[in-house]
């Protein structure tokens, strides 16, 4: 089963890398090392999903992040950049995803792409859903102003070891298999230790039990060879808005949200590149349940 794992995650992250390419069977099967065949049945059995049913997903994910934040690229290059030979395909399959048009996507999103209401779930946790507003933008800045300092700043390349989370509910799960691996390499506990969450899906495009997380750790040098579930992955140089506050779990989706607004009325605009959570403390060990966190932004 290890083995397995570690053969999907390198077969999903170059999905994810190439969603812009021809990803026929044949070619995502010899990227795990498997026969087309037990390589259908394996996928499906460790994510839920046939790997058509996935890239179909992803790429309507991704049409939609696209949609909403590159208005200069016209419906037609979106769609052909995403494998559809057709408007009418295209428009199909969007609608049958977000129950609304390509068209009418984008002209909603200006006024609420960054904002979500919280909707209660049978098992009493609330999702993300994208249709209607937490609450105005006048209240998410001024809770910003009041909880968190933001900054824009140049951070430095940073390597990690990672564990591959499908689903919002698989998180801790991942960050106990990680800690295990740090635990043998004597690199946990330790006063400097910094774990990371990777956010490689958007909570607004993606249901919460799809959305792909990479529960990680900050390493001093770079993770030489994958060991079982454990990975490396790069966090290459850049621009980022930072925005550092103490604040509990429920906090966790208004402070993204209030980042993104602030994003926007500062007139920055996403890089292609992954947002991330830093923790420098840890909520368990706090009397009220507060952590110390960084939302980070790649920006240009």
């Amino acid at each position: 089963m290890e083995e397995y794992k570690k053969r999907i995650i390198k077969v999903i992250s170059y999905i994810d890398d190439h969603l812009d390419t021809d990803l026929s069977l044949q070619k995502i099967a010899e990227v795990g090392a498997y026969s087309p065949f037990h390589f259908h049945r394996i996928f499906r059995l460790m994510t839920g999903e046939t790997v058509q049913q996935y890239i179909s997903r992803k790429r309507i994910e991704r049409s939609a992040l696209y949609l909403a934040l590159r208005k200069q690229l016209s419906l037609k290059d979106i769609y052909l950049q995403f494998g559809f030979s057709s408007h009418s395909a295209f428009s199909k399959a969007f609608k049958s995803h977000y129950e609304k048009s390509p068209s009418e996507f984008r002209k909603s999103a200006p006024e609420n792409f960054h904002q979500i209401r919280l909707q209660e779930s049978k098992n009493g946790q609330t999702d993300a859903v994208f249709t209607t507003y937490l609450c105005n933008i006048e209240n998410l800045l001024n809770w910003t102003t009041m909880n968190l300092t933001v900054k824009v700043i140049h951070l430095p390349e940073m390597h990690l070891a990672a564990v591959m989370s499908l689903g919002i509910a698989h998180v801790e799960s991942s960050y106990n298999v990680l800690i295990d691996w740090a635990k043998g390499k004597n690199l946990f506990p330790g006063e400097n230790v910094k774990m990371i969450s990777v956010y490689h899906d958007s909570f607004k495009v993606t249901p919460p039990d799809k959305v792909r997380i990479h529960a990680c750790m900050l390493l001093d040098k770079k993770l030489e060879k994958q060991e079982g579930e454990i990975f490396a992955e790069t966090i290459e140089a850049g621009k980022f808005i930072v925005a550092n506050g103490e604040i509990t779990l429920d906090d966790f989706e208004k402070s993204w949200v209030s980042l993104f607004l602030w994003m926007k009325e500062n007139d920055y605009s996403v890089r292609k590149a992954f947002p991330f959570e830093i923790y420098h403390t840890n909520f368990k060990e706090h009397p009220e349940g507060k952590m110390i966190v960084d939302f980070c932004i790649p920006v240009n």
